[in-house]
């Protein structure tokens, strides 16, 4: 039990993640787990999706547990191409063996291109369907770079994400 902490109560815990990815060509870009049409995709070992790494980033910061790379080796060939909506399984599972329950999630994707907005609501319902939590739990946006940058010359996407566990 924590310090000042009294017995059978659960508080609030947030993590924070980021996650950065270069844009390659022969690759599907997937952001949320929706492939969203462009000439060139994220280069990674799994399928490169920097939105739900940022989640699985910020989920596991939120119980201190490390990050997705020491639970999914790059090193390890089980990984090769995987969808990312795998890993935040993979992560959930761990939530919940904890006890603790996703209360919300807030993400930020940085790209010059492609346009993100139509995506976006995609995006969200299939994050919220995956960790099954309410689509108003889950927010997703987009910003531009504003052509500052590596982001800004197109060379890579990046997302940000916070969320919120109550843990017992």
């Amino acid at each position: 039990m924590g310090r000042g902490r009294a017995q059978g109560m659960s508080f609030t815990r947030s993590g924070l993640g980021f996650d950065l990815h270069p844009l390659v060509d022969g690759r599907q870009l997937v952001l949320g787990g929706i492939a969203v049409p462009h000439e060139r995709g994220l280069g990674g070992h799994s399928d490169a999706d920097v939105l739900t790494h940022a989640v699985c980033e910020a989920l596991l910061g939120a119980l201190a547990l490390g990050d997705l790379g020491r639970m999914f080796p790059d090193t390890d060939p089980r990984w090769k191409g995987v969808s990312s909506l795998v890993l935040l399984e993979g992560v959930l599972d761990t939530l919940r063996a904890r006890r603790a329950t996703l209360v919300n999630v807030d993400v930020t994707v940085i790209c010059q291109a492609p346009r993100l907005g139509p995506h976006l609501p995609a995006m969200a319902a299939r994050l919220a369907k995956t960790m099954g939590v309410e689509t108003d739990r889950v927010s997703v946006k987009a910003k531009s770079p504003e052509h500052l940058g590596c982001l800004g010359r197109g060379e890579g996407i990046a997302a940000m994400a916070v969320v919120s566990v109550e843990v017992p």
